[in-house]
């Protein structure tokens, strides 16, 4: 390997350890904000790219705004979540009028993943629907000008369409009737409309996806289709976890009709033994998904970005 690459290679693994440390446990984390505070020029951007690509720019650079000794890196923080904020707010407004438009049209919408990572958002705006398809399309393209995107093999088996709106920097996905690679859960995925529940955040009211269908989505993506994790996957479960919130058997009996419980129980034993590594101290799991478990968070690593 040329130095500059391997160079480069340890670089993005401080910088994944810094993000994770200032993410998980934010109390405890001086050596991050230290690692932080030394970069300069192209190396903060370069954290701070990282840190927008999985999706904890704002919830990583407020601890460096609230612990940093530097007055210039306290800046630069709060210019770089400002300008987060900005562009969260402009998404969430346009957001708010797509999915009012498909509700108002008959078409039920279930906004999946982008905000689970709140107070941060994805940089796509991913929605699922019982709809008719072409019905969606028509709404997207007659009421809001959007434009088609190109559609994949993967994405016509998968059933979902990219649209660009103008005035719109994030793509809005939405998956009509199917979930999974290739389309193949139907009756799982109609728990996302049937299973939704409210969020409300910045003045609007979004329908979202149970707490037990925000595992089952978050799975699919890592486990069956992209084969990472993003740090935000890490943040965003962990908080789950610790709400209290899920129904570890009706998680189950969701997973077990999709065929995934094993691929479940992995995702959340690798969340919670990421945990572990930054707080010192384990996430409480029952035992039947510990057991379910094909592997822990030990058989993941950084590579690369």
């Amino acid at each position: 390997m040329p130095v500059n690459a391997a160079a480069r290679a340890t670089d993005y693994r401080a910088y994944l350890d810094a993000l994770c440390s200032l993410t998980l446990n934010p109390g405890s984390s001086p050596e991050a904000v230290a690692h932080v505070a030394r970069l300069r020029g192209q190396e903060r951007q370069h954290l701070l790219a990282l840190a927008d690509s999985h999706h904890v720019v704002i919830r990583a650079l407020s601890t460096v705004q609230q612990k940093s000794d530097s007055g210039e890196v306290k800046t630069w923080a709060e210019n770089a979540i400002a300008t987060e904020k900005q562009r969260i707010a402009d998404a969430l407004a346009r957001l708010n009028e797509v999915c009012a438009a498909l509700e108002a049209a008959g078409c039920a919408t279930t906004v999946m993943k982008s905000l689970d990572h709140w107070p941060d958002l994805g940089n796509d705006l991913d929605l699922f629907t019982t709809a008719d398809e072409q019905r969606v399309a028509a709404i997207m393209t007659e009421k809001f000008e959007a434009r088609i995107e190109p559609r994949s093999w993967g994405d016509r088996l998968a059933n979902k369409w990219n649209f660009a709106l103008p005035r719109l920097k994030e793509a809005i996905e939405v998956h009509c009737k199917r979930l999974g690679q290739t389309g193949e859960h139907t009756a799982m995925a109609r728990r996302f409309v049937t299973r939704r529940v409210t969020k409300r955040l910045s003045g609007y009211t979004f329908m979202v996806p149970a707490p037990e269908e925000q595992v089952i989505v978050a799975t699919l993506q890592r486990m069956y289709r992209h084969f990472y994790f993003r740090v935000c996957d890490i943040v965003d479960n962990a908080g789950l976890i610790e709400s209290g919130a899920l129904d570890y058997r009706e998680l189950r009996t969701a997973a077990l009709q999709g065929g995934i419980w094993p691929g479940v129980a992995t995702f959340l034993c690798i969340v919670a033994d990421y945990v572990q590594r930054y707080r010192g101290r384990a996430l409480p799991l029952p035992d039947k998904v510990r057991s379910a478990a094909r592997f822990g968070g030990d058989q993941v690593a950084p590579g690369g970005k």
